[in-house]
């Protein structure tokens, strides 16, 4: 099983220097602040956005840790700049990394009968519990053909939404994590998805009343079990030097409340053994 592959958008096409300039405005650094996170001059900096100077490789990479651009977006700093990436882009079905896979697919497991999946960073599911099976209750088959994006099935009128109690508040959620996303990572693919998603919560209010929570937003499902309150928790390899790695998330779902717990339990003690 493969990740998507993700166009870079940041670096394309450009100098080195305007490339520079743009990571630079984006993460709202002065040239100064930036000179001095990597160890240089503001000067330096000034010279190298404006391609007077040309960068060593060592300073290629400090920038880019200073501008903490995911590996991805270093890859191309790095040749935009003449230099070979130095960060790997493994698959997934490679069997270097299997043993990091079953591990992943042990954690799935280990969260039933709470749902779990992994996904990678635009949302392609690559994997998910048993459990899983309540949130996809009654989405339309289209949606589940594969490469399945979890952010569209959650806010589809063909997926989730029909039976998200707090659907306005949801999925203005979700597509605020999206643009939370794309405020530190631009990227066409999820840009683009974006767009769509912008279609189908069209109805949520702009402005959202005081009971709105934001990024706390939990999760209203009804489901064959009763009305599920789930919370969602997202965990990232934040320390990987591998951009497949790097881009993997696990999402899970928690249960609120006592009631939703009880609920998740019992579809489990339901399934066929």
């Amino acid at each position: 099983m493969t990740c998507a592959m993700r166009r870079d958008s940041l670096f394309e096409p450009t100098t080195f220097g305007d490339a520079l300039a743009k990571a630079r405005s984006r993460t709202r650094l002065s040239q100064l602040e930036l000179a001095v996170r990597a160890g240089t001059t503001q000067r330096h900096v000034s010279f190298l956005e404006r391609g007077r100077s040309v960068p060593g490789r060592g300073l290629v990479i400090r920038l880019a840790e200073a501008l903490e651009l995911s590996l991805r977006e270093r890859n191309a700093l790095l040749l935009r700049a003449g230099y070979a990436p130095v960060y790997e882009e493994t698959s997934l079905s490679d069997p270097s990394l299997r043993p990091l896979y079953e591990a992943m697919q042990k954690i799935l497991v280990a969260h039933d009968p709470f749902p779990a999946l992994m996904t990678d960073q635009v949302g392609t599911l690559l994997a998910g519990n048993e459990a899983l099976g309540v949130l996809l209750e009654g989405v339309d088959a289209s949606l589940l053909v594969p490469p399945v994006n979890v952010r569209r099935v959650a806010v589809h009128p063909r997926g989730l939404a029909p039976r998200v109690l707090n659907f306005a508040e949801w999925g203005r959620h979700v597509v605020e994590m999206i643009h939370r996303d794309l405020s530190r990572q631009p990227d066409p693919v999820e840009s683009e998805l974006l767009i769509e998603l912008e279609g189908y919560v069209n109805g949520a209010p702009a402005e959202q009343g005081p009971d709105y929570m934001g990024l706390a937003m939990p999760l209203r499902l009804a489901s064959s079990a009763g009305n599920l309150t789930l919370l969602t928790t997202v965990t990232s390899f934040s320390t990987a030097v591998d951009v497949t790695i790097a881009e993997l998330r696990l999402e899970a779902f928690l249960p609120a409340d006592a009631d939703t717990a009880a609920r998740l339990e019992s579809l489990r003690e339901m399934r066929p053994s």
